[in-house]
């Protein structure tokens, strides 16, 4: 097996606005690359973080949200989720949405981890929370843009939707992917 030759990190230079939007800011931002001294403007999509939340009912299913979405004209089968605050924790973020989205609260929280959504093109984090015992306490709170049908759903039927292609969204499989070993300990009894 041959060794991979070290790779050069790009330097980052100056940067410009492209577009600004109410979610997010388009940048054009130059990078050099400092052995063969290229020097290419990239396009880089300032958003800010966001959270989705794997929530946990006492019986062992999953709130799931079905909702249109705009990118894809299409309806789609998610996690509750949605944006971080400037300096909001992303735990207490995600008990936010999951409360507006759904009407669901529950009794323990914290962080599964932390994603970058495509580094490609997004400099933000998108950080996967798990809310266990979660049950409906409260009225939904959509937001203006928001109209969503909520369910739970067995935990294993929410997998065999993930591997059949009936849950499509890319953080979402993220999420139900970093939540597979607690639920493997749950089934265990652990």
């Amino acid at each position: 097996m041959s060794s991979t030759p070290s790779l050069s990190r790009w330097e980052k230079g100056a940067s410009r606005s492209l577009a600004a939007t109410r979610i997010f800011d388009v940048r054009g931002v130059e990078f050099r690359h400092p052995v063969r001294d290229t020097r290419r403007e990239f396009v880089v999509i300032d958003a800010p973080d966001w959270v989705n939340v794997i929530a946990l009912t006492p019986d062992h299913r999953l709130v799931l949200v079905n909702q249109f979405r705009y990118g894809t004209d299409a309806f789609s089968w998610e996690v509750p989720g949605g944006g971080i605050d400037a300096g909001e924790d992303p735990v207490t973020a995600g008990v936010r949405e999951l409360q507006e989205e759904t009407g669901y609260t529950g009794k323990t929280a914290r962080l599964l981890g932390s994603v970058n959504p495509n580094p490609a093109i997004l400099n933000n984090r998108c950080h996967l929370v798990l809310v266990e015992g979660a049950e409906r306490t409260n009225e939904q709170e959509w937001g203006p843009d928001e109209e969503i049908e909520v369910m739970t759903l067995p935990v294993d039927e929410a997998y065999a939707w993930a591997r059949s292609g009936r849950i499509t969204h890319s953080l979402v499989l993220n999420a139900l992917f970093l939540f597979a070993a607690r639920w493997t300990e749950i089934k265990a009894g652990l």
